[in-house]
């Protein structure tokens, strides 16, 4: 399906799936964290309904798309960037099952319902208020620093649009990782997976997975971490699987 591309915009290749997005240097692009939040979440698979709060251009609901036939809402604060991700939605002939929303998330579960969502996600801003360098370009910054909504603001409302044993997951920086299980805590969601992303073998995490249950039992799985380099510097095996549907070598 055609759609109108503004003067900065591209069209890039999604990764290994059969989509296409739409992108611009102007706003922030997706990155791998949310790739591997969208492969990360545990989805219904043919019935439900799935909230993306945060959502950008809408990649990670495209990429959950692949995954789940369940209907899914997208939530994004800026203008410009809700509409790429509306075009992005119709550019994949995904406006059956993927709607897009324009809209502040702190006001989401009025509008939305309380308790109806099977499945909450989202890729929050990682900065406290006017924490690191501040982008000049509001739309990086506001993709960056928590200027529209804190990580608190996101777990309270990600918990009143879930339904009771319904998951809510998120991907952020491990430095944060004890006030995220405090907060998702806070607000009864009881985190049940976690795992952490590093970007080689030998460094330190730079990214954190979570999975948790609404109401959920207290018991937590650490699942194996997720390496993104070999040593040499090419993908690992895993990661060439989530973004390319290959393993090294061709194989």
């Amino acid at each position: 399906m055609e759609v109108t591309l503004q003067p900065t915009e591209r069209i890039d290749d999604l990764l290994k799936h059969q989509l296409k997005i739409i992108q611009s240097k102007e706003v922030f692009s997706f990155s791998m964290d949310a790739v591997l939040l969208a492969q990360f979440v545990s989805l219904p698979i043919q019935k439900g309904r799935v909230m993306d709060l945060c959502t950008g251009n809408g990649v990670i609901p495209l990429l959950m798309s692949t995954r789940s036939k369940a209907k899914m809402d997208a939530l994004e604060i800026q203008p410009r960037v809700f509409d790429m991700a509306k075009r992005n939605v119709q550019l994949n002939q995904l406006s059956d099952q993927i709607e897009i929303h324009l809209g502040d998330l702190k006001d989401a579960p009025p509008l939305f319902g309380h308790g109806v969502y099977d499945v909450v996600t989202c890729n929050p801003p990682y900065m406290i208020g006017q924490t690191g360098e501040r982008n000049v370009n509001e739309h990086f910054a506001i993709a960056r620093h928590e200027i529209c909504c804190t990580l608190e603001d996101v777990i309270r409302v990600s918990a009143s649009l879930t339904k009771f044993g319904g998951k809510v997951a998120l991907v952020h920086r491990p430095s944060r990782f004890s006030e995220l299980v405090f907060l998702m805590r806070k607000y009864r969601i009881e985190p049940k997976r976690v795992r952490f992303v590093h970007p080689r073998v030998d460094a330190e995490a730079n990214m954190v997975l979570v999975e948790g249950i609404k109401e959920g039992k207290p018991e937590l799985k650490v699942l194996p971490p997720l390496i993104v380099y070999e040593t040499d510097g090419t993908y690992s095996q895993e990661l060439m699987e989530i973004y390319f549907g290959s393993k090294k070598g061709g194989e």
